[in-house]
C-alpha cells in the first residue's frame, strides 16, 4: 500500500532556504567543534585527575542510558510544542548548566570531580538529544522540499569538517589554556549557537499542530498514549522496520571498528599513535567528502532509493573486510596508515552517504507531527546498541592475538546479513512508493 506523502506547502523561498542552510550550518559547525575539543579536554583532565581508563568514555555510556530514559518525553515534547521554543529552552539550560559546572568543578578532587562532570553529562546529553531530534523534526519550516538534501548534507559537512580540525585544535588549545579554558570556550560557542539559532524563522503550516499544545494534559498515561501512536505509525511501515533491522546491525558490528582500529594497531600491531591518528583523518576527510558531493548533486527524491541504500551498505561491508585483510597481511606500519586511510575514507564515504539519503526519506515521507518520536525512536535504538558492541568486542579483542580476523568475520558476517534484506527492501520500497 502506498504512503500518504506529508504536507510539504508551506511557502519557503529558496533564498530564505538557502539563508537558513548557512545558518543551520554554521550553528552545527560551532557547537560540533567545541563540543568536540570540550569533551577531549573533559577526557584528559579526568586522565590526569583519576588515571582511570574510563576517563575517555564515561560520555560514551552515560549518553545512551540517557537517551533511552528519555525516548518517551523528547519524542513527545518535539512532537507537541513549537520547535524554536523547545530549542530555547534547551539551549538555556545548557548554557546555565555549564557555568554552574565551571563554577563548582574546582570544588572536588580527585575522582569526587565526577559528581559534577556526570552530573553535566546527563544535562548534556538530555540537551544534545533534543536539540538533534528538533532540528530533524523541524527541517520542514526551515527550507523548502527542494532544499532538503541541501539542509542535512551542508550540515554533516560543518560536522565532518569538525571532526578534522578538533583533534589538533584540542590538543593545543589544552596545552595553552588548560581545563578551565575549554570550559569557557564552550559557554562561549553555546552562545553564539544559541543567538544563530533565534536568528532563524521557523515557518509553522497554516493548521499549526502546536496550537492547541498548551491545553493538553500531561500525564504518564497520556506521555506513554501519544509515544504510543508513533510506535504504531513506525509499525505500520515496513521500510521503516527492515532499516531498523539492518542499522542495529550494523551499528553493532561497526563497533568493532571503532574500538578495533585503535587496539589492533597499538597493542597489536605496536605501530605507536601515529597511524591511529592517519586512520581518524581518512575516515574524517570521507564523510567530508561525502556530504559535499550530496551538497552538489540535485535531488532525486525517492528515484533508486534501494540503489541509493544498498550501495553504501554494501560497500561498508567490504570495506571492514579489507580493513581485516590489511591488519591480517601488512607488516609495514606506512601500510597500515596509508592503505588504512584510504579504506576508512571510503568506509565513511558510504556511511555517510546512506545516513543523509535516508535522513531525507524520512523528511519526504513522514508526516512532520510525527518526526520527533520517529527520529528519537531510531536515534535511541541505534544509539543504545553500541554500549552492548563495545562490551562485547572489548573482551573479544583482548581474548585474541589477530584483530584483523576479527573484523573479516565481522565483513562477511555484515555482508550475508545484507544479502539476506535485499529482496524484504526492495519489495517494501515498492509498496510504499506513492
Amino acid at each position: 500500500m502506498a504512503i500518504k506523502q506529508p504536507d510539504l506547502t508551506i511557502n519557503i523561498s529558496n533564498h530564505q532556504s538557502s539563508l537558513q542552510i548557512f545558518k543551520a550550518a554554521a550553528s552545527n559547525f560551532i557547537s560540533s567543534l567545541s563540543g568536540k575539543m570540550f569533551t577531549f579536554g573533559l577526557g584528559l583532565m579526568l586522565l590526569d585527575e583519576t588515571h582511570s581508563a574510563i576517563s575517555f568514555g564515561i560520555n560514551m555510556i552515560i549518553s545512551p542510558i540517557v537517551g533511552l530514559l528519555c525516548l518517551v518525553p523528547i519524542g513527545n515534547l518535539i512532537d507537541t510544542y513549537p520547535h524554536k521554543t523547545v530549542l530555547t529552552g534547551s539551549l538555556t539550560a545548557r548554557t546555565l548548566a555549564l557555568i554552574l559546572f565551571a563554577a563548582s568543578i574546582n570544588l572536588f578532587t580527585a575522582t569526587a570531580k565526577l559528581i559534577p562532570i556526570v552530573l553535566f553529562l546527563i544535562i548534556d546529553a538530555i540537551s544534545t538529544n533534543i536539540n538533534d531530534t528538533c532540528y530533524s523534526a523541524a527541517t520542514h519550516e526551515l527550507v523548502n522540499a527542494h532544499n532538503i538534501q541541501r539542509l542535512s548534507s551542508l550540515t554533516q559537512s560543518a560536522i565532518s569538517l569538525s571532526s578534522i580540525l578538533s583533534p589538533a585544535l584540542g590538543v593545543g588549545l589544552y596545552s595553552l589554556v588548560g581545563f578551565s579554558g575549554f570550559v569557557i570556550l564552550e559557554i562561549v560557542a553555546t552562545l553564539a549557537s544559541f543567538g544563530i539559532m533565534l536568528t532563524m524563522k521557523f515557518h509553522y503550516h497554516a493548521t499549526n499542530q502546536f496550537a492547541n499544545s498548551q491545553h493538553a494534559p500531561v500525564t504518564s498515561h497520556s506521555q506513554f498514549a501519544k509515544f504510543h501512536s508513533g510506535l504504531n505509525y513506525m509499525r505500520s511501515r515496513t521500510m521503516i522496520k527492515i532499516t531498523i533491522l539492518l542499522s542495529v546491525i550494523l551499528n553493532f558490528l561497526y563497533t568493532a571498528v571503532t574500538i578495533g582500529i585503535p587496539y589492533i594497531l597499538k597493542d597489536q600491531l605496536h605501530t605507536g599513535n601515529g597511524p591511529i591518528g592517519v586512520l581518524e583523518t581518512g575516515s574524517a576527510i570521507g564523510m567530508l567528502l561525502g556530504s559535499l558531493l550530496l551538497t552538489l548533486l540535485p535531488p532525486t527524491g525517492q528515484k533508486r532509493l534501494f540503489l541509493k541504500l544498498i550501495i553504501p551498505v554494501l560497500i561498508l561491508d567490504s570495506q571492514i573486510l579489507l580493513l581485516g585483510v590489511l591488519f591480517m597481511t601488512s607488516q609495514s606500519p606506512t601500510g597500515y596508515a596509508l592503505l588504512g586511510s584510504f579504506i576508512m575514507g571510503i568506509l565513511a564515504f558510504a556511511l555517510v552517504i546512506l545516513n543523509i539519503t535516508f535522513q531525507v526519506y524520512l523528511q519526504q515521507t513522514v508526516p512532520t507531527k510525527l518526526l520527533g518520536r520517529v527520529v528519537a525512536t531510531l536515534t535511541t535504538v541505534n544509539s543504545s546498541i553500541m554500549p552492548i558492541g563495545t562490551l562485547m568486542f572489548t573482551l573479544i579483542f583482548q581474548s585474541t592475538t589477530h584483530g584483523g580476523l576479527v573484523l573479516i568475520i565481522n565483513g562477511i558476517l555484515l555482508l550475508g546479513y545484507t544479502l539476506l534484506l535485499l529482496r524484504p527492501l526492495n519489495q517494501a520500497i515498492h509498496s510504499e512508493q506513492p
